[in-house]
């Protein structure tokens, strides 16, 4: 078999892996962890689409954050292309976080 097929589940668990490098700037947790990242689509091109939030419309890093995703997604050798969307709806707010990282900033 000359040519090899990337199983889209464990792409997408490395573009997990890869997400949970990325910190908020203002809060010592990944952003993975921290609920910021909706959804993660990749199709049988390997072109990734990622929607995710800030934890607010204000966020100092709305221009950068977005940016840091995309390049690091990208960075995946199997990735092809990668987008991220950010949206606002729902808003965000702590119940989107994981236990881990409430744990993590003191909210258990």
């Amino acid at each position: 078999m000359s040519e090899t097929t990337i199983d889209t589940n464990v792409l997408g668990e490395k573009i997990v892996k890869v997400i949970k490098t990325i910190y908020d700037p203002e809060i010592p947790v990944d952003i993975y962890e921290l609920g910021l990242i909706y959804d993660v689509f990749v199709n049988e091109d390997y072109d990734v689409k990622i929607l995710m939030t800030l934890t607010s419309p204000n966020c100092p890093v709305a221009e950068t954050l977005p940016l840091e995703v995309e390049e690091k997604v990208k960075s995946i050798n199997e990735v092809k292309d990668a987008e991220v969307e950010i949206t606002f709806d729902p808003p965000w707010s702590n119940d989107l976080m994981s236990e881990e990282a409430k744990l993590e900033l003191g909210m258990l």
